[in-house]
């Protein structure tokens, strides 16, 4: 606890109003939440390079965004950081009721079926009459469809086997394409039935228990190398992009397909 009350003297000092750092105490909720979203990317980022010194610092840097809000929030005498702490203790007790209460239970299925009936009763209470109702709009796009999925699926909407998930993307590709044929195109309505596209992609991703966001995340990546070596290939041959024919770009993306696949193979 000394190093957490050792951080609140610090940002007590940063957010003096006289003597206070003149960016940290003019700070609102507002102002700083665009920086709590960047370190939580470079928490993610830290985690995916192995980089453990580096996801060091950065859990620090996300911890600071915390004791922010946690000081601001005292001023204003919304709550303090005890409570948050209280608040959190209270919660995971609460939903695990397999492990807290006096005969527990160590059968995870069960545990998990539980922590969504917990979750739902919570939502009750707080009058919240959708099971949607607490997701975030600030969420990014496909955490957010993936997440309104689950939650979905936990009170049974939700297919039980691939193929009619399957069936779904297909679906609404044709979609896509009937739009696309239209004349005159409307634009809205291509923008809709790509929307539906994407959604069905999402519920695919979660289907097979990965994460939306982190596969397209690592299908950008694969991207980005492969166009790097595009770029270096013809830089190599002095040849600037802009002149080079795309038959020629597709080849060398082909090429390195193949090169990657002959290397995954030795």
């Amino acid at each position: 606890m000394q190093s957490i009350e050792k951080l609140f003297n610090i940002m007590t000092k940063l957010r003096d109003p006289v003597s206070g750092c003149e960016w940290d105490r003019v700070q609102t909720f507002d102002s700083i939440k665009g920086h709590t979203l960047e370190e939580c990317y470079e928490v993610l980022h830290a985690i995916e390079q192995r980089d453990f010194v580096e996801l060091k610092n950065e859990l620090g840097d996300l911890l600071f965004q915390i004791i922010f809000y946690a000081e601001m929030a005292k001023e204003q005498q919304y709550f303090t950081f005890d409570d948050i702490c209280d608040g959190l203790a209270q919660k995971l007790t609460r939903r695990h009721p397999h492990i807290f209460a006096e005969q527990p239970t160590a059968k995870v299925q069960s545990a998990n079926a539980q922590w969504e009936v917990l979750k739902q009763q919570e939502r009750i209470a707080k009058q919240q009459f959708s099971i949607l109702d607490d997701i975030p709009l600030a969420l990014p796009a496909l955490m957010r469809a993936e997440k309104m999925q689950k939650r979905c699926a936990s009170v049974g909407f939700d297919w039980q086997s691939l193929p009619p998930v399957i069936d779904k993307i297909k679906e609404e590709l044709v979609e896509v394409q009937v739009e696309l044929s239209q004349q005159p195109m409307q634009l809205d309505r291509v923008e809709e039935e790509i929307g539906d596209l994407l959604f069905s992609v999402v519920n695919l991703t979660r289907h097979m228990g990965f994460k939306a966001e982190l596969t397209l995340h690592k299908a950008s990546q694969k991207f980005e190398q492969r166009f790097r070596q595009i770029e270096d290939y013809f830089a190599q041959q002095h040849r600037p992009l802009n002149e080079v024919s795309l038959d020629e770009m597709e080849q060398a993306w082909q090429d390195i397909k193949s090169n990657e696949s002959q290397n995954n193979l030795v």
